[in-house]
């Protein structure tokens, strides 16, 4: 499991707590302030580990522990990142540059929808091949 997910799922359990001990009424009061044995080892019961966590912290320790190819380029993980605010289809759109996964030819023949992956240039037609030999396209699609 990824310690950032851990980290999050932590402080989703303590809020849980929180709201359910807050909450005289709720059936669930009586098991998370007076827990019952432990029957199975392997269980982990929420009651087990009440204790506060300041979950920032604890994800930018994670995060620099992590063995990641670019950690470096993301110093704190606990803002938002440039370009995090784009428009869904122009985030669509650059992923799709960067998987190299998008709507060409060579995907669309891959995936039995055409004959041929080839341009009008003659080129097969990569997400690659459209950003290095369509610049002006790019500029179009870009526009706000």
């Amino acid at each position: 499991m990824f310690p950032c997910f851990k980290s999050h799922l932590k402080a989703a359990t303590d809020k849980l707590v929180e709201k359910i001990i807050k909450h005289n009424s709720w059936p669930i009061q009586p098991d998370i302030l007076n827990p019952p044995l432990l029957r199975l080892t392997s269980r982990k019961p929420l009651w087990l580990d009440l204790q506060p966590v300041d979950i920032k912290s604890r994800w930018r320790h994670n995060w620099k522990l992590a063995q990641v190819v670019n950690s470096h380029l993301v110093r704190d993980p606990t803002i938002w990142q440039p370009g995090f605010y784009l428009p869904q289809q122009q985030w669509s759109l650059l992923n799709r540059f960067l998987m190299e996964q998008g709507h060409c030819g060579a995907c669309r023949r891959k995936l039995r929808l055409t004959d041929t992956d080839l341009t009008s240039c003659g080129e097969t037609q990569t997400m690659s091949h459209i950003v290095e030999s369509y610049t002006l396209g790019m500029k179009t699609l870009f526009r706000s």
